[in-house]
């Protein structure tokens, strides 16, 4: 046999069962594909927000003609309507948490849905506080002249004692 063959033969024997080896190796599972926004029904307003009457100061909303009036109205209605639950200092640079709403209205401005875009983290509670909000503030205004989809995407940046600030006014 000559020498070459026997390298070859050698190497097989050595390298044949290290390849092995390393093909039966577990693998690590794919990552999972980038999940949507759950689509959360809004719950019904607790009793607390049906009872409590809107600020009497609080105007009427103006219509609105683009997604940016839409989001902007709908953040000073926001502090409007929670005068007590909100703050409008600079934002503290340790938050206890953040939560991510999208908010569907119908063509008068009224709630539609309000889509959970990012959960609490702590202080889970804080997400019933943000979608109570939103129906306090409601309506935002008459959306027939802006064009569909007729939504917006509110951040509620929450201070350590539960007050929150919408991103927007930021």
């Amino acid at each position: 046999m000559p020498v070459i063959d026997r390298f070859k033969r050698a190497a097989r024997w050595l390298i044949g069962p290290v390849l092995a080896g390393c093909a039966a190796a577990p693998r690590a599972p794919a990552p999972a594909p980038p999940s949507a926004p759950v689509a959360v029904p809004a719950p019904l307003p607790s009793p607390a927000v049906v009872a409590a009457p809107k600020p009497p100061g609080m105007p009427p909303p103006r219509a609105v003609r683009t997604q940016e009036e839409l989001r902007r109205q709908a953040a000073e209605r926001l502090v409007m309507a929670n005068p007590d639950g909100t703050f409008m200092t600079p934002a503290p640079t340790h938050l206890l948490t953040l939560v991510v709403l999208e908010v569907e209205v119908k063509a008068d401005g009224s709630v539609r849905r309000v889509n959970v875009l990012r959960k609490p983290r702590f202080a889970p509670e804080t997400l019933q506080l943000a979608i109570d909000a939103i129906h306090r503030a409601a309506p935002f205004g008459d959306v027939r002249r802006m064009p569909e989809p007729w939504k917006f995407t509110e951040t509620f940046l929450f201070e350590e004692d539960r007050r929150f600030k919408p991103l927007t006014l930021n």
